[in-house]
Parts: structure tokens; C-alpha cells; sequence
């Protein structure tokens, strides 16, 4: 890490609870998107949640609330996650990277850039801690950003979603303390489904992939 991308570990409180994360969060310095961000925003759900879903980054309704999917995305995810016979509120959810980056403005608002690997690695310590706090049985990553962070560069959305796959044993800041989900299930980011022509029919992906989850929750 470089001298302006110290990276989250010098933040990352050594008693992992759900204040002491929001707190440590709000105040991390680990890459520079915390210059232009309003808040740091964690993860928010049951501490005892079976199923995480993991996505990309914040918002510009999520930066300024200080809470993940409460923007357009995050409304979709709700319905899909209802469809698929999953509460809503009974998932815990968070983002990989946890300021907002953007560049420029459209009107009033700021224009979403995507985070790079180095802002993913600077922020890998929170999703280690998150783990350790919630303990999840099953994550669900939403998106390429998200799939990249916990399987690497040759991740690619079309050729994983829908399939059950292994949490890596070697995932970076883990350590033998770290719980391990018994499973990981890629799948499209709600975002993406907002934007894409076929969106009927890629909501209904989505709807499908988290029943996959539900399901296999259930078998557990």
C-alpha cells in the first residue's frame, strides 16, 4: 500500500461490533475516497444473518445517508429478495468498498465511478471484519466488482452467477480465526439490472439466483 492508501487495517477496531465498525468506518483514512465522500458507510442488517449479500460500493443516496441499498438498487434488491421468498430485513448487507467514488456531476447530482482494485484492497479488511461479526452461513455477490474482490481479475459475472462456489481459503486480511461461509453465490448487481435493455428478464435472474440461496439456506 502506498503512503495516501495506507489501507483499512489501521482502522478496523480490535473489538469487532457493530458500533465499533460504524465508528471505525466513518473515520477510516485507508484510501483517498474518504476526501470526497460524505460518510463511510458499513453494512446494516442482523448481526445473527444467515445469508450476506455483498456489492460494489455506495451511492450517491447511500453516501449520503450513510447506509448500503437505499437508493433505486437498493429498492430493486428489496422486491427481488421479497420474490425470492427472502425478508429483506433478514440479510445483512454491505459493499466491498465503503466511500463513494465519483467524478463530475449531472445536475445536482454525482456521477458513480467504479472503484478500482487498489480502492478494493485498501477496504478488504472491513469485509474480513464484517465476517467475523456476522458469521454468515452463504454470501451472495452482487456484481463483477464484488466477484473480483473475493475471487481475482478472471472473475466474470455471465460465466458465475447461478453457481455455488467455495469461499476462498486464502482470501486477503484472513486468518485462521476468520469464519469461512459454506458458500458463495454470484450473481448480477441490481444496478446492472436497472440499466440493462432485457430487464424483465435479467430481474428474473436475479429473482432466480437468490431463490438458489434461499434454497440452499433451507438445506443447511
Amino acid at each position: 500500500m502506498s503512503t495516501d492508501r495506507p489501507g483499512a487495517r489501521w482502522w478496523v477496531p480490535d473489538d469487532v461490533s457493530s458500533g465499533a465498525l460504524h465508528s471505525g468506518i466513518e473515520a477510516c483514512q485507508g484510501c483517498e475516497l474518504y476526501r470526497d465522500a460524505t460518510h463511510g458507510v458499513p453494512g446494516r442488517g442482523p448481526q445473527d444473518a444467515s445469508l450476506m449479500l455483498v456489492g460494489e460500493q455506495p451511492g450517491e443516496d447511500e453516501d449520503r445517508a450513510g447506509e448500503p441499498f437505499v437508493g433505486p438498487a437498493g429498492k430493486l434488491l428489496d422486491r427481488a429478495l421479497a420474490d425470492a421468498g427472502v425478508p429483506p430485513e433478514s440479510v445483512f448487507l454491505t459493499n466491498v468498498v465503503k466511500h463513494f467514488r465519483w467524478s463530475g456531476t449531472r445536475g445536482k447530482r454525482r456521477i458513480h465511478q467504479s472503484p478500482s482494485r487498489v480502492h478494493v484492497a485498501a477496504c478488504g479488511p472491513w469485509l474480513v471484519a464484517e465476517l467475523s461479526l456476522v458469521r454468515p452461513s452463504g454470501v451472495v455477490l452482487l456484481g463483477g466488482t464484488a466477484g473480483k474482490a473475493v475471487f481475482g481479475t478472471a472473475f466474470r459475472v455471465g460465466e458465475s452467477r447461478g453457481r455455488m462456489a467455495d469461499w476462498p481459503v486464502d482470501f486477503p486480511g484472513s486468518t485462521s480465526t476468520t469464519p469461512v461461509p459454506d458458500w458463495v453465490l454470484p450473481t448480477l448487481h441490481p444496478s446492472a439490472v436497472l440499466r440493462s435493455r432485457d430487464r424483465d428478464a435479467d430481474y428474473r435472474t436475479l429473482v432466480d439466483d437468490l431463490t438458489l440461496a434461499r434454497s440452499e439456506l433451507g438445506a443447511a
